[in-house]
């Protein structure tokens, strides 16, 4: 887990930046419409590219959600492309409103990490789990299984952000990336590992219990 983390990642440091320097100009010129105006829309931003302190479970077994938002769905399916075999997808829908920091579930090696261009579907529709923008990286956990993420652009999410590169390590609950604005993130894990979550349930990144590894 990172140690001191900014309150807002640094994506969104310009963004802020920007929204804050019009909110002055405006407010200098004695326009108090677009002042406030831009006042709110600085305070959105940064809301939006928050990043709060999260703290993992005590129990090192314990896999936790690598993303704030809503479980779409939860199930098993035959392989994929970020490893062989039966495994288990789980689906997070992140709305505007939720945090859109993403975290690792783990901790282990980033194995491979592949960008797949694609579609920009709404995140919440089943085609973007198969067609939209997409950065798949596989990890491989410190104690040996293999665990997938997959962060998935939406209709207003163009920018995937993924920090880490092949070789390197993550622990548990540590800050990899973000996508911004509305999107999807999607869990894999082996088989023989059964998510605790299901369809409906709220998770938050870096906290909250997907499963518990061998």
């Amino acid at each position: 887990m990172e140690r001191d983390e900014p309150i807002l990642v640094r994506e969104g440091w310009p963004f802020a930046a920007a929204g804050a320097f019009v909110c002055l100009f405006t407010a200098a010129l004695g326009l108090a419409g677009p002042a406030w105006a831009f006042f709110l829309l600085t305070l959105a931003v940064a809301a939006f590219f928050r990043n709060p302190h999260r703290s993992p479970p005590e129990d090192p077994k314990a896999i936790v959600s690598p993303a704030d938002g809503r479980v779409l769905d939860v199930r098993r399916i035959e392989g994929s492309p970020l490893f062989a075999g039966p495994q288990w997808k789980v689906s997070i829908f992140m709305s505007p409103l939720n945090v859109h920091v993403n975290r690792a579930p783990v901790s282990g090696t980033v194995r491979s990490r592949r960008y797949r261009p694609g579609r920009f579907h709404v995140a919440s529709r089943w085609e973007a789990s198969s067609e939209n923008e997409r950065m798949e990286m596989l990890l491989e956990a410190d104690a040996g299984y293999p665990v997938g993420v997959v962060q998935i652009a939406g209709t207003l999410a163009r920018r995937i952000v993924c920090y880490p590169r092949e070789g390197e390590h993550l622990g548990r609950g540590e800050r990899f990336g973000l996508i911004r604005f509305g999107s999807r993130v999607e869990l894999h894990l082996p088989a023989q590992i059964e998510p605790v979550v299901r369809q409906g349930d709220r998770v938050r990144a870096g906290e909250s219990v997907m499963g518990y590894g061998p």
